[in-house]
């Protein structure tokens, strides 16, 4: 299989850094603000924005991770994922704003066992979704707030997202 490379590390980088100024901007600052990640690579994304946010607004962001293993519609047609671990900030979630991080929005169920999950643990004053690859071909009602770059493609393709603490480089592939 051949895959185009479409973020590099710079890429990646930069559109990082816009939506850490995109959601503070949103926020009106920093004030209540949780960044959670969803496994695996959501949660080295928000991991990597905590501190952006931070850096610029001066004002210590907790980050944590949501999996949503058990929330998912397809549990029953993939029995064997596993969940991976729940870390919620200490200061909890309730009356907070939260920002679900994401690697690839694609058909949105994912961000829908996400909410899911959350109802389970508290009450957000507001939920907003932050993704680095928007790719299309939702399947149901979900919009991020923050993307880091659309990239159109066909249902048959394949992106995958590679971070340098998981896989060691820093890209966005395509392939057939």
């Amino acid at each position: 299989m051949s895959a185009r490379t479409v973020l590099h590390e710079a890429d990646i980088s930069r559109a990082l850094t816009r939506i850490a100024h995109e959601i503070l901007e949103s926020n009106r600052g920093a004030d209540d603000l949780v960044l959670l990640g969803i496994p695996t690579r959501g949660v080295t994304l928000a991991d990597r924005l905590g501190p952006l946010i931070s850096g610029i607004s001066q004002v210590e962001i907790p980050v944590g991770s949501l999996d949503v293993t058990l929330f998912r519609d397809d549990l029953a047609r993939h029995p064997t994922r596993s969940p991976k671990r729940t870390e919620i900030p200490a200061a909890g979630i309730d009356g907070k704003t939260v920002v679900l991080v994401d690697d690839v929005l694609f058909s949105g169920r994912s961000i829908r066992a996400a909410l899911d999950a959350l109802q389970s643990i508290g009450r957000p004053a507001v939920v907003r979704l932050a993704i680095l690859v928007d790719r299309g071909h939702r399947e149901l009602p979900i919009r991020p707030d923050f993307v880091g770059k659309n990239i159109p493609s066909a249902r048959s393709e394949r992106v995958n997202v590679r971070l340098r603490e998981l896989d060691g480089v820093d890209e966005v592939t395509i392939e057939a």
